[in-house]
């Protein structure tokens, strides 16, 4: 059965890790559903969440596939469960001062901020899973999107186990 899995990939921080790590899953059909990278807390290694919807055998075939990339230290998938995942969503919204007041009520409700104002427009930032920020999406839509970007997933282990940086 198809689900989406939740990877966190420690590699070094070189030139090139990126997209050998993304070809690796164009070159066998795999679509990434989100990619976020960033540097970790020790000097010269960075974590990649890659978010990915197969089943548990295609899952081993690519954390098998990955392993054998050079640049690859560690990889670990995050279960819903025993991990804190979020998103990052900046959205502008078609704002008069007729609609101004209701549009901060509904980030206030979703624990969103707001980030610009403009005469035309708010900008709100929030966070959270795809779901919560799907459903502020929704309710924002009636108001007149005008913008959105949005992260990839980033996740980390609950407690204080952790992905070892240390070589």
């Amino acid at each position: 059965m198809t689900k989406n899995h939740t990877l966190s990939v420690l590699v070094e921080d070189k030139p090139g890790v990126l997209a050998r790590v993304s070809s690796l899953f164009s070159r066998r059909g795999f679509n990434i559903t989100s990619l976020a990278v960033g540097p970790t807390e020790t000097d010269g290694l960075s974590r990649m969440t890659i978010v990915v919807a197969v089943d548990e055998i295609r899952l081993e075939q690519i954390t098998k596939q990955l392993n054998k990339l050079i640049n690859v230290i560690k990889i670990v998938e995050q279960e819903p469960t025993s991990s804190v995942a979020r998103e990052l969503v900046l959205v502008k919204v078609r704002a008069d001062a007729a609609t101004r007041s209701q549009i901060i009520e509904v980030a206030e409700l979703f624990r969103a901020r707001v980030v610009d104002v403009s005469p035309e427009s708010v900008v709100l930032e929030a966070t959270g899973t795809p779901e919560k920020l799907a459903a502020i999406l929704r309710m924002l839509d009636e108001y007149g999107i005008r913008e959105i970007v949005q992260s990839g997933m980033v996740a980390l282990g609950r407690g204080p186990k952790a992905i070892a940086t240390t070589r």
